[in-house]
């Protein structure tokens, strides 16, 4: 069936292609009634060409709509062949200076936080960098995609609105021409044709709703029976659910379904089926029925197949549109004027209003199409964007309603076009003035919050999900208004004035529905059961308070518009309190000869809200009134008389006074919903329209009041009107019988009372309030943040309120206030607060919370300690008030309040008879300091005539009236100066009474008495002196106890350690043993330390004693005793590879032997250096397991280790472990027999080498053979002397040691080559081998980077694994197999001394000389045990070791680059040179000439030196950590001669190539048998490439310095799996620089039989396992190790302000630093990822919970 449809449509293509599109236009030109012309055209050949089968072919279709379909209407509309028309089009065409390049998801943006006019105006990357902008403060963000570059735009941009592309192209003439002069008439006329017919056939098509018939002009005879089963995307089904359901219906695999699902995400549908009607009628039955059972299910349509290709063509001729217009302007206005010319029903007909009001009903992918035509076209043309604005506005209504029922995201809906037309100042101005556009956005939102209480206020149900949804996207017209008001007009016309008006009136409306919502009653006896719904009352608030700030901003550019606005609100205000006083009964309170009428209100007994819209809004124009001068200019004009202060005042009071009480805990039984609002109350997001606008309505009512009756009502309001009227109400109130709570309530309500006064008089901040302006407002802000401590630049910005813009005015004032510290490796930098700003900190600092202010009060008064001044924490200055507002001060001297404050300090001196507390006084005494203040500025900036009549300073002297005579204030302040349980407020009180005394000097120097005056002083200063006194006699006391304390304490000390000598003698010796050997080692200093071979120095090893960290027992380690074992973590390593792509193909059948130089997998082992029994380790480790297996009965979770593949915590520092290393002596001492014989030269020794290795072979032939005995009589005599071939020798280690070699063996050899373990496979011992070189190799190289000596800078941790690890390494054979290890012996020897039994061994190129070092030495024992004959180890390690190195100089001169250096007249003629050109010439003789020219004797030993220092280094580590012999003081510095030393502690000669010259007996055969190599010959004549010495060490990749241009990289980077889509996540790694799609359904690939995402398939075969990733739109590091382990890290780029921006949420311009990336470099190089990962899972374990496989 496939085929032949294959065939069909092949035909059919050829067919199709024999069209001509010359022909068609032709024929068109002559037909008198094109439209039917057309449209018969495509009739016929659209179903031809589109959905011919059940997956679309877009390359094929595209191919064949352009020659059919397209072609025609290009050779149409130019009259003639197209390649030829257009380009003449756009050589006539004057370029945009507009840009308009419309954004990809994930593009960078740019916006100029100096420029822009508003936060959504932004450039391209590309006109950002050629802009003045990246000069200036600029904002970066990741677009969402839609939107576009406002390059060009000058209404978009303060200042440089071209960047130097654009700015060529502005015209000179001012005034626009018309585009279309540059078409010829007939060309236009042509143009219009052919766009209204196929734009009206593109909207006719997509907004059909018919399933299976077509329009009737495009229906055809003979349709054929084939249908779609279409399934459309939505936002309500998850993934999972859709790819389920899709393997259900219509049997496919998950891949498939995944394919499926991932296009209906991206294109918002896709067909799943292909057949007749019933066959997908079937499908989309069974999709309905599953996913109906959640919510609504998915959308599934049956569709006919002519209609789905139609509308795909539809979609093709949108996006031709699009690449048409682009080549003229004239095009462009043809295009707009045939979409929004008015159809034939009028209103609302023109093509692109159909388009607009059927967006809710296309699918996503057809939506961006013509959106992004209308971005292009309409918004393009400035004629036709005004035209455009109108008509979006005036469907803005039912625009918006459809988007509040769609279900799909804002940006796939027009209505987020209103961004790109409302943020255009002028357009938004004619849109409010003509289309009257404020007053339809706010009504529109009205209409859609239908709820409403009896008195009309909004009545939210519970906050479900879909509440939660619906109610997001109806705030999306609170961000509509947002934009319309964000540019603020300068000069008004009265149309505008009028139609700004309406729209106030409005939202007043919407404001009053707002006041007194969601009113709370007090619980009372038990607690709320449901906690009633708050959030979303807060939520509109929040939305709405830039909206309220913008408002006012409008209302205070004109003063008739402020002055209506005000009239207006005020009515509100007064609509709203017309039920005032119903039902409360007034009454009269009458203190201090003072009474007020009011009416008896409780806030803990009657309801009560916090949100009061319609006052703040009033309060907010009052202050205007203020700051314009307005209300002095034109009084007459304002309604003050009118007002009504107990009105004005009574509900911001009753809020405070609610916050008071919850406070003091009254409300505790009204649960969590009521904390949450007092919380947003105060928060910065709120409180600017909230809390700062009570306090500013409390003090415009107060400033219109006498202040005795404020103070009076508002007592009565925190019902502590009792307890200041009634004289000895505190005495009764504190008599036992009282309930403590109460006490603590009423004594909470007095200090929250005190608090709100000295914010009604101290809060002078605002512009109009007080003489300041704006930015000393924001600077005190600042002051009071970083008096808490110092901050970071994101805290502080946090901190303070942002604009509309999105900004806080910080950076303008916080140089004035703060100093910046710069940070170090980690953490960021911080703004401490400058010294002489100490002065400005008000302790009651109204934006404090409790917790902020205590931590604040501790800070100020440390640092007052610290400068040794007294720690008094006095008011600061203030600045005056306005007119409007100065009376507020008059609430100081109020007889009321000096009551009150009499009573507080009158309970302080009698302090044990009344309940007060001490926080109570301290604010008294803060009021009095304000107090003291206020009177001193008086004074000091009074002008001559004019009497102040603020005299506090009086009032506080007199003493009480005749009845109670209670003593003065300042009476009681002298008094409570001295009062022993106030020590902590002394300072304070002195600071009053000087200032009290300055303040009187003052007035007396106007007057004169000098008398009262200085008695004043002359008191003052002796108890000043009294009490300076006292400190130093109490400071001496103390200082002599703690002196006789310390004497006591050392002698005990002493005592103690006679009596315990022989323990102390203990501890020395025990810290002796386990510092290194070098500092004990009894050695004459002047005899060479050498490392290995017969002159090897001799080392009294010491006794090592360890205590183990689980039972604390300790022990010596000896051969013989219990083993003690260091946790270990093997892993695999890709770190040294010089080639990433190879990889293990088989690992089963996989021989390690011979390690490739390219180093592409090795086994590195690291460890925390921790030591256990290892039969405690057993314990621990079984409990571990068996824990794990309970666990996975409860719940599945992962835990930071593995517990299957054996890992576990360090159980000292939780360090991920996954074996154990078993601690020894030097093996070699303890096998090593001594011998005095003299020892064979190197020739000698390789001849009985070879010999012993040929009779063993003999002696295998022999078993394998089981031949008769007389053949053995035969072989005896070739065995060379003293070999015994049968001697087995005795294991020198006790049994749990011997477990131990092998737990760590087996471990070693499963990970790496990743097998199931198996101790008696061949491969174990040389897996350990491996295991030693690659650590080694790894640590050498860590060295050379860092520049660090080889020796004696090792981290003990570090040095104790590479110790254990060669030891091990060294026993591991006693464990294995021995013939096995006599044979992998064997087989290395021949791979240097060539054995015609091994043949097929690697080339000499192809072999790391190091790791063959290791394995011939560690391998070497199993041969030299049975040598009698008196040749000791060490000469074989010696030999072995020259012989390597050898070998190593071979591969070095073989691969070495020999270009020349003009450095040859340094000394050319040294040994060493002509040493090295004579090797190199036999070299070459041997070599054939295939070798380079001979170059330079210097350049070559120079290159020798230099490739064969990191082998020397790592032979050091080796032989040292082998044998035991502490390394020379010249190797553990970096110095000169480095190589010289080198060579000696190693035997080896200085001049390397000696070891050539006295071996050359057999050194050059051996050169030639290598050089015979066919890998070698190939490589020579360039057939092959060669690894060539000295390896460079692998780094990281190079990242950019700026991050902007990563962003660019990613966003230009596509889903390699899903055809051209971006991808959403795009991941770089950071070891090899390969971006990849993470996180995404379209690159999940198999991996060990599960499905894992890109980042986890990469890590295999990048990393063996671990990556290290830069996930490029979070700017965030993410650390990979295998499928379940992961965690995220701190990426390396930083802003100017020392901060990372994980989420890249702040935007601020990024760069990288250097010292961080190197940081992460290390972490790579020291195999620490898997270990910074487990610790980040330990430490926080929402991090366990991710699933890691999937990114």
């Amino acid at each position: 069936m496939a085929s032949e449809l294959e065939s069909e449509v092949q035909a059919i293509d050829r067919s199709l292609l024999e069209c001509s599109a010359e022909e068609t236009a032709g024929k068109w030109l002559q037909a008198t009634d094109l439209t039917r012309e057309v449209y018969q055209h495509l009739a016929h050949y659209v179903p031809k060409i589109y959905c011919r089968g059940p997956n679309p072919a877009p390359q094929r279709e595209d191919m064949l709509a352009q020659h059919v379909l397209l072609g025609p209407m290009e050779w149409y509309l130019c009259g003639e062949d197209p390649a030829f028309g257009f380009p003449k089009l756009e050589q006539a065409n004057k370029p945009s200076h507009l840009c308009g390049r419309v954004f990809k998801v994930g593009e960078p943006t740019y916006s100029c936080r100096d420029c822009a006019v508003d936060p959504t105006c932004v450039l391209c990357m590309e006109c950002f960098l050629g802009s003045i902008h990246r000069e200036h403060r600029y904002r970066m963000t990741t677009s969402g995609g839609g939107g576009f570059c406002d390059c060009g735009d000058t209404e978009a941009w303060k200042e440089g609105p071209y960047c130097t592309k654009h700015e060529l192209n502005i015209s000179e003439t001012e005034e626009e021409e018309d585009p279309l002069i540059h078409l010829t008439e007939d060309m236009i006329a042509r143009t219009y044709n052919i766009f209204a017919i196929m734009f009206r056939y593109a909207v006719d098509i997509l907004t059909w709703e018919k399933e299976n018939e077509l329009p009737p002009d495009l229906e055809v005879v003979g349709k054929s029976d084939t249908y779609y089963c279409m399934l459309f995307n939505d936002e309500v089904h998850t993934y999972e659910q859709v790819i389920y359901t899709l393997q259900k219906a219509v049997n496919c695999t998950q891949k498939e379904a995944i394919g499926f699902a991932t296009t209906v995400d991206r294109d918002g549908r896709r067909s799943v089926r292909y057949g007749d009607f019933q066959y997908c009628e079937q499908a989309k039955s069974v999709i309905v029925r599953n996913t109906s059972r959640q919510t609504k299910p998915l959308k599934v349509q049956v569709m006919h197949s002519s209609i789905v290709a139609h509308q795909s063509f539809g979609l093709k001729l949108l996006t031709w549109l699009g690449s048409i217009i682009g080549y003229s302007d004239g095009l462009r206005r043809i295009l707009c004027q045939v979409g929004l010319q008015e159809g034939p029903d009028g209103e609302n007909s023109s093509l692109v209003d159909k388009l607009m009001l059927c967006d809710s009903k296309l699918w996503k992918g057809a939506r961006s199409v013509y959106h992004q035509l209308f971005m292009s076209s309409l918004l393009m043309d400035l004629k036709y964007k005004k035209l455009f604005a109108i008509h979006f506005a005036k469907n803005y209504e039912r625009l918006q309603s459809d988007y509040v029922t769609d279900d799909h995201d804002r940006e796939f809906s027009i209505a987020d076009l209103s961004v790109q037309i409302f943020t255009v100042p002028s357009l938004a101005r004619m849109l409010i003035t003509e289309e009257n556009l404020m007053t339809t956005i706010i009504k529109t939102f009205m209409d859609h919050l239908k709820h409403r209480d009896v008195q009309g206020r909004f009545q939210f149900e519970r906050y479900t999900a879909l509440q939660a949804f619906k109610f997001r996207r109806v705030q999306s017209l609170i961000l509509d208004l947002k934009y319309v008001l964000i540019s603020k007009p300068t000069d008004w016309s009265d149309e505008l004035r009028h139609k700004f008006l309406e729209g106030f009136d409005a939202f007043l409306e919407l404001l009053k529905c707002m006041q007194g919502m969601d009113p709370i009653t007090r619980q009372v006896g038990q607690h709320i059961e449901m906690e009633p719904e708050w959030e979303a009352a807060f939520t509109l608030q929040m939305k709405l308070t830039h909206v309220i700030s913008m408002m006012q901003d409008w209302c205070a550019l004109d003063e008739k518009v402020l002055i209506e606005a005000y009239k207006k609100c005020l009515a509100v205000l007064m609509q709203c309190h017309s039920g005032f006083t119903d039902g409360e009964q007034p009454i009269t309170l009458t203190l201090c000869g003072h009474a007020v009428d009011t009416i008896r209100y409780c806030v803990s007994q009657e309801k009560v809200s916090i949100h009061l819209p319609v006052s703040r809004l009033l309060a907010g124009l009052h202050v205007l009134l203020s700051k314009s001068e307005v209300a002095y200019k034109f009084p007459e004009l304002l309604p003050l008389s009118e007002l009504s202060p107990p009105m004005l005042i009574e509900h911001p009071l009753r809020c405070l006074v609610l916050c008071a009480q919850v406070h003091a805990g009254m409300w505790r039984r009204n649960g969590f919903s009521l904390v949450n609002q007092i919380y947003y109350y105060h928060n910065v997001k709120c409180r600017r329209e909230m809390f700062d606008k009570d306090i500013v309505m409390l003090q415009t009512g107060v400033s219109m009041m006498d202040p005795n009756h404020f103070l009076m009502i508002m007592l009565s309001r925190f019902e502590l009107y009792q307890i200041f009227s009634t004289p000895d109400y505190g005495k009764r109130f504190s008599s036992e019988n009282t309930n403590k709570d109460v006490v603590q309530q009423n004594n909470t309500l007095i200090e929250e009372m005190l608090y709100l006064i000295i914010m009604l008089v101290g809060e002078r901040f605002s512009p109009g309030v007080g003489h300041v302006n704006a930015t000393d407002e924001i600077k005190r802000e600042i002051i009071h943040q970083l008096s808490i401590r110092p901050m970071a630049h994101s805290e502080l910005v946090k901190a303070l309120p942002e604009d509309e813009n999105k900004e806080t005015g910080m950076e303008s004032v916080i140089e004035a206030v703060a100093c910046f510290k710069k940070p170090g490796l980690t953490g960021r930098g911080l703004y401490e607060l400058k010294p002489e700003c100490t002065k400005d900190f008000n302790l009651y600092f109204y934006h404090f919370s409790r917790a902020e202010q205590s931590k604040a009060e501790e800070a100020q008064r440390k640092l007052k300690r610290q400068n040794r001044e007294d720690t008094a924490l006095p008011p600061p200055v203030l600045p005056p008030f306005c007119p409007l507002f100065a009376s507020l001060v008059n609430i100081l001297q109020s007889d009321v309040m000096l009551c009150i404050m009499g009573t507080i300090l009158q309970w302080a001196v009698e302090h044990n008879g009344y309940a007060w507390s001490e926080s109570m006084l301290q604010r008294v005494l803060h009021l009095i300091g304000m107090a003291l203040q206020e009177e001193k500025q008086h004074l000091e900036n009074v002008s001559e005539e004019s009497v102040v009549t603020f005299t506090f300073t009086q009032k506080i002297s007199k003493p009480g009236e005749s009845p109670s005579n209670s003593p003065s204030i300042l009476a009681m302040l002298e008094t409570l100066q001295n009062a022993p349980y106030l020590e902590v407020h002394k300072d304070m009180i002195r600071w009053i009474l000087k200032t009290f005394n300055a303040i009187k000097k003052i007035r007396e120097s106007s007057s004169t008495s000098p008398v009262a005056e200085a008695e004043g002083t002359i008191m003052e200063e002796s108890s000043k002196d009294k009490d300076k006194a006292e400190r130093k006699r109490k400071a001496e006391i103390a200082r002599l106890r703690r002196e006789k304390i310390m004497a006591q304490m050392s002698e005990m000390q002493r005592h103690f350690i006679d009596e315990n000598k022989e323990l102390f003698q203990q501890t020395l010796e025990l810290d002796a043993s386990t510092s290194t050997v070098l500092d004990n080692s009894p050695m004459i200093s002047d005899t060479p330390l050498i490392a290995l071979g017969p002159e090897q120095t001799q080392i009294t090893e010491q006794r090592q004693i360890v205590t183990c960290i689980l039972c604390q027992e300790e022990q010596e380690v000896k051969v013989d005793n219990k083993a003690m074992v260091l946790a270990a973590f093997v892993q695999r390593s890709t770190v040294l590879s010089k080639n990433r792509n190879k990889f293990i193909q088989d690992p089963e059948k996989y021989n390690p032997l011979f390690m490739h130089p390219e180093l592409s997998c090795g086994t590195h082992t690291g460890s925390c250096g921790h030591i256990m029994h290892a039969h405690c380790w057993q314990r621990y480790f079984d409990a571990v397991q068996a824990k794990e297996q309970r666990r996975q009965q409860r719940l599945r979770v992962h835990t930071s280790y593995d517990v299957e593949n054996g890992e576990f915590l360090c159980p000292l520092c939780e360090c991920l472990s996954n074996t154990v290393i078993p601690l020894l002596l030097p093996p070699r001492s303890i096998s090593n027999r001594l011998d005095f014989s003299d020892q064979p030269n190197l020739v000698q020794w390789i001849k009985t080498i070879s010999q012993q290795i040929k009779a063993l072979q003999i002696l295998r032939k022999e078993e394998s053979t089981l031949s008769s005995e007389n053949s053995e009589s035969m072989i005896e005599p070739q065995f060379p002397e003293g070999f015994r071939p049968d001697f087995q020798p005795k294991n020198p280690y006790s049994e749990s040691i011997k477990e131990m070699l092998t737990t760590f063996g087996t471990a070693t050899y499963k990970v790496g080559l990743k097998v199931h373990p198996n101790e008696e496979d061949p491969r174990v011992p040389i897996m350990c081998w491996g295991s030693c070189a690659y650590t080694i190799q790894t640590i050498e190289r860590i060295l050379n980077d860092e520049e660090k000596p080889l020796f004696g800078h090792l981290p003990c941790r570090q040095d104790d694994c590479l110790k254990s690890l060669t030891r091990f390494a060294a026993a591991h054979w006693t464990a294995a197999s021995f013939s096995v290890v006599q044979e992998h012996f064997c087989t290395l020897f021949a791979s240097l001394v060539p054995n015609e039994k091994y043949g097929n061994l690697p080339s000499i190129l192809d072999i790391d000389m190091f790791h063959l070092l290791v394995s011939l030495v560690l391998s070497f024992p199993t041969l030299q045990c049975q040598d009698f004959s008196g040749f000791s180890l060490t000469t074989g390690d010696l030999h072995i070791f020259h012989l390597v190195t050898m070998a190593h100089i071979i591969q070095i001169l073989l691969t070495s680059c020999t270009e020349e250096n003009g450095m040859d007249q340094e000394n050319p003629t040294g040994e060493e040179e002509l040493a090295v050109l004579a090797l190199y010439k036999t070299l070459c003789h041997c070599a054939g000439s295939a070798l380079k020219e001979i170059p330079s004797g210097w350049h070559l030993w120079r290159s020798v030196k230099a490739g064969i220092m990191p082998f020397l280094r790592c032979s050091a580590l080796f032989f040292h950590y082998l044998n035991g012999v502490p390394a020379p003081s010249e190797i553990q510095v970096i110095g000169a001669n480095q190589f010289e030393h080198l060579c000696s502690y190693l035997s080896l000669p200085s001049n390397l190539i000696c070891l050539f010259q006295e071996n050359s007996k057999i050194m050059n055969t051996l050169i030639e048998s290598w050089c015979n190599n066919n890998e070698v010959k190939k490589y020579l004549e360039g057939g092959r490439q060669a690894i060539s010495y000295a390896r460079e060490s692998n780094k990281l990749i190079d990242l950019p310095d700026d991050y902007s241009s990563l962003i660019n990289q990613a966003s230009n980077f596509s889903c390699p799996k899903s055809g051209g889509d971006k991808s959403r996540a795009p991941t770089l790694c950071l070891v090899c620089g390969t971006m990849l799609c993470s996180q995404s359904y379209c690159c999940q690939t198999e991996l060990e039989g599960e499905d894992v995402g890109a980042c986890t398939a990469h890590t295999y075969t990048c990393g063996s396992g671990v990556g290290i990733f830069l996930r490029v739109r979070e700017c965030q590091v993410l650390f990979l190790a295998g499928k379940t382990k992961g965690c995220f890290y701190a990426p390396p780029y930083l802003d100017d302000y020392g901060e990372t921006d994980q989420g890249l949420r702040r935007g601020n311009p990024l760069h990288l630093c250097k010292e961080r990336f190197k940081k992460i470099q290390k972490l790579w190089q020291q195999h620490s990822i898997t270990e910074e990962i487990g610790h980040a899972q330990e430490a926080n374990q929402t991090l366990v919970g991710i699933d890691w496989q999937h990114l």
